[in-house]
């Protein structure tokens, strides 16, 4: 029995996430998320007290997800750790419709501000500062940069999924790649200009 409750619990999480990930929160209303679950009202109210409690569910799911993503691309080497985040970022995107759902809502379960979007992009603007000060670089104008990469491709990919291909990102770094580069010593133990 619990078994089936969690399974309905997840069906409704998933259906309410593609709603979101499809179109916007307004599509997400009981009705829809009811017929795409394939549930009844009374099941969703049951896990639910409202459609606003499940869409903050969605936002808790995509939160705890980000939150991963950010830790496993900031843990290794720092100097890879942007070029990291927006590839982990840009697959979690294009593959994953709980963390795409999760970029437009805030905490509360409605369309934000502050959207879930908006703090992960500071949390990252923040991660990268630090670390590009460790590396006596201009940290807050790269941070600022390695940022809005990665919120231009998240806008840009919720109207054209294929602006999360890895292709673009890898481009789109090689581009970048460079600045981040500057200033910090070369195997020979020279400064890069």
């Amino acid at each position: 029995m619990q078994a089936r409750s969690e399974q309905t619990r997840r069906a409704l999480l998933h259906a309410t996430a593609e709603l979101i990930a499809d179109g916007r929160l307004s599509d997400a209303g009981l009705v829809n998320i009811c017929h795409r679950a394939g549930v009844s009202r009374g099941a969703l109210y049951h896990h639910f007290s409202s459609t606003t409690a499940l869409t903050a569910a969605v936002y808790e799911e995509a939160l705890q997800r980000v939150e991963a993503l950010t830790e496993e691309a900031f843990a290794g080497p720092v100097a890879d750790a942007p070029e990291r985040f927006l590839f982990a970022l840009g697959e979690a995107l294009r593959t994953e419709k709980v963390v795409r759902a999760g970029m437009q809502l805030a905490a509360d379960g409605s369309a934000g501000p502050p959207r879930l979007r908006d703090d992960l992009l500071a949390a990252v603007h923040e991660r990268i500062a630090k670390a590009q000060e460790e590396a006596e670089e201009a940290a807050e104008d790269l941070a600022d940069l390695a940022v809005v990469m990665a919120a231009g491709i998240e806008s840009l990919g919720h109207t054209d999924p294929s602006w999360w291909d890895g292709d673009i990102s890898r481009r789109l770094w090689g581009l970048l790649r460079p600045l981040f580069d500057r200033g910090r010593p070369n195997r020979g133990g020279e400064r890069r200009i």
